[in-house]
């Protein structure tokens, strides 16, 4: 060991994020006072965001398991089995602090790492989603940090040449001093070539490929384990910064190496870089690792193994080969132009060793790292003392809107319905020719290349209702993805998730937590949608000047779905004058957390809608079955604004009116009770169990015309970022 290593005190110890209580644990581990990298490499490994140490316990209840999983979470994604011997391969992560302190880079990084999850198992990336949540349209610093993420996703998506198909947007005061960007993947593998991560064969050569390392990032897991002070400007070198050509060149590297039969193991270097992916190989296969510093890519002078071991410059992996295939794979990532380079080897102690210019900088055992880390069981306020503390109005009585069409153009150009055309036409999501429904639909859909077959991907989360009631926040969630994703005719397959939450020290924001994931498991239990693979992000609040406190309680969840026969697909648009138009799931009722409540009454009260999952799984099944049989020629599910901003959404998509034969009430134009769908089919047909409420045609919708509400609901983004359609 270094003879004169720098000394830990409570105050570097405090710097490194972790507690007193957790020093204490470290001082256990390894039986002697850590060096700094050690220090460091146990920093990065005990944080939030690579730990789960809050949420593990709550996250091993929710259901994972279904004939179709083939691996759920512990990898780097979710598998699940789409026939013909393939399997689809998909994950949701965070990257929302580094967007809020560097939206361009912080956005763009957040792509590449999600795409780097999916390929490093084996599966060329077909998609790419996101989830967004930005503060207040009018706060001095949102317009700014939109143009940056969208410029971002955009920036790195389009480059990689891998579509962005979909996602979600919303809007509220509670993300001013933190946005939320959460990013998807979804790729294709054979399933008999899927990679996993555990290291195994002692003596075994572990590779390096990829970018050099470089001093960005470094802290990024810390940093994202913490909430925002005023120094949150200051945390801009935590960010790391990305380069999407040289991604491009490490998918295809990756997979030709792949199509082989050179790799034992591999991993991505995302959160905590070198740290993270070699202690979870090993760990994993419970053997020991021993890696010379010096051999690492470097793209600076002078660094330490600190800094190398805690970096996270983008576009790197690791490796284990199988003996005597060094060159082989050399050759392949020379000819893409990158680097490779073998680090180091198996061992079979169970401990991390790193040996730097002659010298044992680090010898400390792996199992703490990984399967010992802290794990806690945070405090959580019952649901009663949670609602009390809430503090949500009760609804009351509700005066009858003066006038719904005026109502509808308000809603139609609200922040959290207008539309998205200004954001998703920045992406490119008809690369790779494969896209066969683009954004502004229910669920995004790709055909399986070379095959009629397709997968149809959504994201969703009601922040508002999760706030109001978490338990039927979370269970609406769920089911919102299965109705979007029922909605093209797909059959829902299974979920990833992104969990952001508060600082889950407060007892409030435990509570939110927990019964997020309580109605989550329930909802997924339910309708046989297991969860395969996601990603915590906590602490996201901030003290900054401008910021609020807490985000909203925001489950991103991000759903597949299997069309059998991309053919057989339903879209939202109006097709044909004359076609009737049908309800499905009952008249709307209930006014409690809606978007008129909002944005027409000006308040946010009343309880979350509850979600019937009885009936959301038969109503899910009744408009797939319409689609096999090709009986209905337009579906849009019932969300945000209610039924009539569906069926303007519906007239929108397709240029053409409707004329509703029903009277329509405030709650039954805006309720937003779950579980209901609107379809239209030809005008002789019979649509058991459902209302007959209009037909298509004319060129208006509830007295408004078309082209009032495509100018109030196009008009929102531009007018926003100062721009042109």
């Amino acid at each position: 060991m270094s003879s004169t290593p720098p000394q830990i005190t409570p105050e570097v110890v405090a710097e490194h994020g972790l507690s007193p209580e957790e020093y204490d644990r470290v001082l256990k581990a390894i039986g002697r006072e850590p060096n700094l990298t050690e220090l460091g490499i146990f920093s990065v490994m005990w944080s939030e965001h690579c730990s789960y140490k809050s949420s593990k316990i709550h996250l091993m209840k929710l259901p994972t398991k279904g004939p179709q999983v083939i691996c759920g979470p512990g990898e780097n994604a979710g598998v699940v089995d789409i026939g013909d011997g393939q399997a689809a391969i998909f994950k949701m992560e965070s990257h929302n602090h580094p967007s809020y302190i560097e939206p361009y880079q912080g956005a763009a990084t957040g792509v590449g790492g999600i795409l780097r999850d999916v390929f490093t198992m084996g599966a060329r990336p077909v998609a790419n989603m996101n989830a967004l949540r930005f503060g207040r349209p009018d706060h001095p610093k949102m317009k700014h940090l939109i143009a940056g993420v969208v410029h971002g996703i955009g920036g790195y998506g389009n480059c990689v040449g891998v579509p962005t198909v979909g996602g979600e947007v919303n809007f509220h005061p509670a993300y001013d001093g933190n946005i939320l960007v959460n990013a998807m993947t979804v790729g294709v593998a054979d399933t008999d070539k899927i990679f996993y991560s555990a290291a195994s064969g002692v003596g075994n050569p572990i590779v390096y490929v990829g970018s050099k390392t470089g001093r960005d990032g470094i802290h990024g897991a810390t940093m994202a384990s913490a909430d925002f002070g005023d120094d949150a400007d200051a945390k801009r070198p935590t960010v790391q910064v990305g380069d999407p050509f040289t991604e491009k060149l490490l998918i295809e590297a990756c997979l030709e190496l792949m199509a082989s039969d050179a790799i034992v193991a591999i991993q991505d270097m995302g959160a905590a870089g070198l740290t993270s992916s070699s202690v979870e190989m090993a760990s994993k296969g419970g053997v020991g690792i021993h890696l010379k510093m010096d051999d690492v890519p470097q793209r600076e002078t002078g660094m330490t193994t600190y800094e190398m071991m805690l970096s996270e410059s983008q576009e790197r992996m690791l490796m284990v080969l199988k003996p005597g295939r060094e060159d082989f794979a050399e050759a392949i990532f020379k000819k893409w132009e990158l680097d490779f380079a073998v680090i180091g080897h198996v061992t079979d102690t169970g401990r991390m060793v790193l040996e730097h210019k002659g010298e044992i900088v680090c010898d400390i055992p792996l199992a703490p790292l990984a399967d010992d880390a802290p794990l806690y069981d945070r405090p959580s306020m019952p649901k009663d003392e949670y609602k009390l503390w809430s503090k949500v109005e009760a609804l009351g009585e509700i005066a009858e809107s003066a006038d719904i069409g005026a109502d509808l153009i308000t809603l139609m150009g609200s922040p959290d319905i207008a539309s998205r055309r200004w954001i998703w036409e920045q992406y490119d999501h008809m690369v790779g020719a494969d896209t066969v429904q683009r954004p502004g639909g229910d669920a995004a859909v790709v055909r399986v290349h070379g095959a009629q077959k397709g997968i149809a991907i959504s994201t969703d989360c009601t922040p508002r209702y999760c706030y109001a009631d978490p338990y039927e926040g979370g269970k609406q969630a769920i089911a919102e993805c299965y109705r979007n994703l029922s909605a093209v005719g797909s059959t829902p397959l299974a979920v990833t998730n992104c969990l952001n939450f508060a600082n889950p020290q407060r007892p409030e924001i435990m509570a939110q937590l927990t019964g997020c994931l309580e109605g989550m498991g329930d909802a997924c239990r339910a309708l046989d949608f297991p969860i395969v693979s996601g990603n915590v992000s906590l602490y996201n609040e901030s003290k900054a000047t401008g910021g609020g406190s807490a985000i909203l309680p925001t489950p991103a969840i991000g759903g597949i779905g299997l069309l059998k026969d991309v053919d057989v697909m339903a879209t939202v648009a109006f097709k044909t004058e004359g076609d009737a138009i049908w309800l499905i799931g009952g008249e709307g009722s209930h006014l409690g957390q809606t978007i008129w409540l909002r944005e027409i009454a000006g308040r946010e009260a009343g309880e979350a809608p509850k979600v019937d999952l009885t009936a959301e799984r038969a109503n899910a099944d009744i408009v797939r079955a319409l689609i096999a049989e090709g009986k209905a020629t337009a579906v849009h599910d019932i969300a945000d604004g209610g039924l009539i901003v569906t069926i303007a959404e519906m007239a929108l998509a397709g240029k053409i009116g409707a004329t509703l034969d029903v009277a329509l009430t405030t709650a039954s134009a805006f309720g937003e009770d779950q579980g209901r769908y609107v379809v239209t089919t030809a005008a002789d047909a019979i649509v058991p169990g459902a209302v007959k409420i209009g037909a298509v045609g004319g060129d208006s919708v509830a007295g408004v015309s078309v082209e009032a509400l495509r100018t109030a609901h196009e008009g929102f983004f531009p007018a926003l970022m100062d721009s042109e359609l």
